[in-house]
């Protein structure tokens, strides 16, 4: 039920052109400053989701990274493409989604 909420939070970030699929555009996001929130897939390579993560933390504009409770497969059904890694690009529609993570995010 939790994961409805959240698919329809990216659903709507889709929706609204505020959200960036697939490591290359998600790198480009966060290394320009446009990524508020970036969302790694369960099933995600750790060693993309670690090169994210450092970026983050390099560019320290508040970008954070936090893992999904979906899989790769759940997300392709909002996408229509399998991606591990997403960017939240609008700033209200980033905090809409944390509030939809397990825990708020944490």
């Amino acid at each position: 039920m939790e994961t409805d909420k959240l698919l329809g939070a990216l659903g709507l970030c889709r929706r609204a052109g505020a959200l960036t699929v697939g490591f290359d555009a998600v790198k480009d996001a966060v290394l320009a400053g446009k990524a508020y929130l970036v969302l790694a897939a369960q099933d995600a390579s750790e060693g993309n989701v670690r090169r994210i993560q450092w970026m983050c933390d390099e560019v320290g504009d508040g970008c954070t990274v936090c893992q999904l409770p979906l899989t790769k497969q759940d997300l392709a059904a909002i996408l229509h493409k399998a991606v591990g890694v997403l960017a939240v690009t609008d700033e209200n529609l980033a905090v809409l989604c944390r509030t939809k993570l397990p825990q708020g995010g944490n």
